[in-house]
């Protein structure tokens, strides 16, 4: 019975304390990310570095106490501790845990896996089980869409190098180079980093460019009628 209350306050279904828990927890996530972005600015890091290691040490223990008490409710266990869930909330404290002590300074990279806690704010969010109901009903739709993208962007990457090679091998120097300018025109990004400048390789790039919006168009459009549906049934 007392498991059984606090995963309902955890998760945020307790009539009583889970919605103040998950606005915690929630706000606990969001200033954390707002405290590691802060931390780079070096006048803040040089003056206000007592207070952000205060406030990450508060983070870390919230984290860790969640952490222990999922694992003490959850039957069993270990389908916690190894689930998709059950990592993202380890990874959340873990590496600061460890980054506590002056010995880790030559590992200071994992920092960035504190970035993980954002993951944590889809625990709390009904929105994303909608989405995912949405993914799930398409699931074959948008597997089959993807195997074609990348089979557009291979031969985006070909036909660009034939047209280009030879004009610009600096730019265009193999297929896989090739596969940059691919990605950055059928998404419509077009950085303008490395262009065309044949006339074949610029009428190429025109009609990439409206295959480029059919691929930017057709998931949304395929997600957007899935959300449709799951919120009617």
């Amino acid at each position: 019975m007392i498991r059984a209350r606090v995963l309902a306050v955890l998760e945020g279904e307790d009539p009583v304390y889970g919605r103040s828990v998950a606005f915690g927890l929630n706000a606990l996530i969001i200033l954390s990310a707002i405290a590691i972005a802060l931390e780079t600015v070096p006048w803040i890091h040089e003056h206000y570095s007592g207070p952000l290691l205060v406030f990450e040490i508060f983070a870390i223990a919230v984290f860790a106490s969640e952490y222990v008490l999922r694992v003490w409710v959850m039957r069993p266990w270990y389908r916690y501790v190894f689930s998709v869930g059950g990592l993202i909330d380890l990874i959340s404290f873990l590496p600061s845990l460890l980054l506590l002590g002056s010995d880790w300074r030559a590992v200071r990279i994992l920092r960035l896996l504190r970035l993980f806690r954002l993951f944590k704010l889809l625990r709390y969010t009904r929105a994303i089980d909608r989405m995912s109901d949405a993914v799930d009903r398409i699931k074959t739709e948008l597997a089959i869409f993807s195997m074609l993208t990348v089979a557009v962007l291979y031969l985006a990457a070909v036909g660009i190098y034939h047209f280009e090679h030879e004009a610009q091998p600096e730019a265009f120097g193999s297929i896989p180079e090739s596969l940059w300018w691919a990605v950055a025109t059928l998404t419509t990004v077009g950085y303008g980093d490395v262009y065309p400048v044949t006339a074949g390789g610029r009428a190429f790039t025109g009609f990439i460019l409206f295959i480029g919006l059919g691929i930017v168009a057709v998931p949304t459009g395929l997600i957007a009628s899935a959300l449709t549906r799951s919120e009617q049934d």
